[in-house]
C-alpha cells in the first residue's frame, strides 16, 4: 500500500473491515480522497496523514477510532473532514468540539518485545491488505458484470450546511412535507445537475433538549443494519450555520407515496389520496413492518428497539412497499444475556400516545 505513490482516491466505505488503519497510508503522497465510512476500524488515526500535501477530503465516520485528532493539514478544515460516530476521539481544533485528551504517562517498553510486536503486526496487516485487495478486485469484476441489473443510485457525498440551506430554500415552508420526532422534513433535489435526485432532508431542531441525542441514536441505529424495508440514510451533516449555531441534518432516500398515515387517514381536500389501499396492499404492508421489526429485534448484530412505530413513520415507495423510518427514539440493547442490563436499557422509553404498547418495550402498530 505504501508504494502506491500516484494513488489519488481510496474509497472503502460500507464494508466490515476491522483492525487499525495501516500507517503506510501516510506514504501515499498523491492521495486526495480517503473514505472509510461505516466500517469497524479501530485504533488511532495514523501519524502522518496530516502531512499529506494533496489530501482534500477525509471521511472516517462511524468506526471505532480513538485517541487524539491532529490539528494540521486537512484536519484544519472542518468542511472537508467527517469524524462523527467515533466516540473515543479527542483533541483536534476547537471547531470540532471534541473533548480534551487526558494526559497520560507512557510506561517504558522492552525494545526487543516492541520490535517483535511491530514485525508481527506488519505481517498481519500486509496479509489483511493483500486479502482485502483480492476481495475488492473480484467484487469489482462482479459489479461490472451486474452493472446493467443494479441501480446506479449510490450514496451522496458528504454535504455541507450551505448545500442543505440552498436545497431547502433556507428551511422554507414551501418545501416542508412533514415533521419527525425532533425536526422538520423537507423534500428537495440534491447532487450535481446531471445526477440530481429527490431526497428527504430531516433538519433537527437543536433547541429541543433531546435532538442531539436523537441525531446520534438514529446514526448509530442505521449505521450497521441492512433490510429491504428500512428507509436508507444517504448521508448526514453536522456543522455550523451562518450564525455560528450547531446544525445537524440527515438525508434519506425519497419515498414517492408518502407515509402510511396519509393513506389510512386521507385529508378530504387532497385529490392525490382518492385511491384507497386494497386489502392485499394492507396485508403486504403489515408483513413488511413485521419483517422489519423481527429483523431489528432478533437478527441485527445488536438488538434495536424502534420505540415510535406508527403509521406516520412507515413510508411507502413507488410500488407501495413499506419502509420503516425515524429512529430518533431508538434504543440499542446490550448484547449480553444479563437480564438486569436489558431492563435498565429500556427504562424511560417513550413513544407516541396510542402506538406504544403499555408496560412493554416493544411498540406496536394497529388501526390497519
Amino acid at each position: 500500500m505504501g508504494n502506491c505513490f500516484v494513488l489519488e482516491r481510496l474509497n472503502l466505505q460500507g464494508n466490515s473491515f476491522g483492525g487499525s488503519l495501516p500507517s503506510s497510508i501516510a506514504s501515499l503522497k498523491g492521495l486526495q480522497h480517503l473514505d472509510v465510512l461505516q466500517n469497524n476500524l479501530s485504533g488511532s488515526i495514523p501519524k502522518g496523514i496530516e502531512k499529506l500535501p494533496f489530501l482534500k477530503y477525509l471521511n472516517i465516520s462511524f468506526n471505532n477510532f480513538e485517541g487524539e485528532v491532529p490539528t494540521e493539514g486537512v484536519f484544519k478544515n472542518t468542511s472537508v473532514i467527517s469524524l462523527i460516530g467515533n466516540t473515543k476521539l479527542c483533541g483536534g481544533i476547537s471547531k470540532l468540539q471534541l473533548p480534551k485528551c487526558p494526559i497520560s504517562i507512557m510506561k517504558p517498553r522492552k525494545s526487543t518485545g516492541f520490535k517483535l510486536a511491530i514485525v508481527v503486526v506488519s505481517i498481519v496487516i500486509f496479509f489483511f491488505l493483500f486479502s482485502s485487495s483480492l476481495v475488492l478486485y473480484w467484487m469489482k469484476k462482479l459489479e461490472n458484470k451486474l452493472s446493467s441489473m443494479v441501480s446506479t443510485i449510490s450514496l451522496l457525498p458528504n454535504v455541507s450546511y450551505k448545500e442543505l440551506y440552498q436545497a431547502t430554500g433556507g428551511s422554507s415552508p414551501s418545501n416542508l412535507i412533514g415533521y419527525g420526532s425532533f425536526g422538520a422534513i423537507y423534500k428537495r433535489a440534491l447532487g450535481q445537475e446531471e445526477r440530481k435526485r429527490l431526497v428527504d432532508i430531516k433538519v433537527l431542531n437543536l433547541q429541543h433538549k433531546r435532538a442531539s441525542k436523537s441525531f446520534m441514536a438514529e446514526c448509530n441505529a442505521l449505521r450497521n443494519i441492512r433490510h429491504r424495508n428500512l428507509v436508507k440514510i444517504l448521508t448526514c451533516c453536522s456543522s455550523m450555520d451562518y450564525s455560528g449555531n450547531q446544525f445537524k441534518a440527515l438525508v434519506y432516500e425519497f419515498m414517492t407515496n408518502g407515509s402510511l398515515d396519509i393513506w389510512l387517514h386521507p385529508e378530504r381536500d387532497n385529490e392525490n389520496q382518492s385511491i384507497n389501499l386494497s386489502l392485499l396492499q394492507r396485508l403486504n404492508i403489515a408483513i413488511d413492518v413485521a419483517s422489519t421489526t423481527d429483523y431489528l429485534h432478533n437478527h441485527s448484530a445488536q438488538p434495536i428497539i424502534h420505540c415510535d412505530l406508527k403509521p406516520s413513520n412507515i413510508l411507502l415507495d413507488n410500488d407501495v412497499v413499506a419502509h420503516v423510518s425515524d429512529f430518533g427514539l431508538a434504543r440499542l440493547l446490550p448484547t449480553t444475556d444479563d437480564s438486569s442490563q436489558k431492563q435498565s436499557s429500556t427504562i424511560g422509553i417513550k413513544g407516541s400516545i396510542g402506538y406504544a404498547a403499555p408496560g412493554n418495550a416493544f411498540p406496536i402498530v394497529y388501526k390497519f
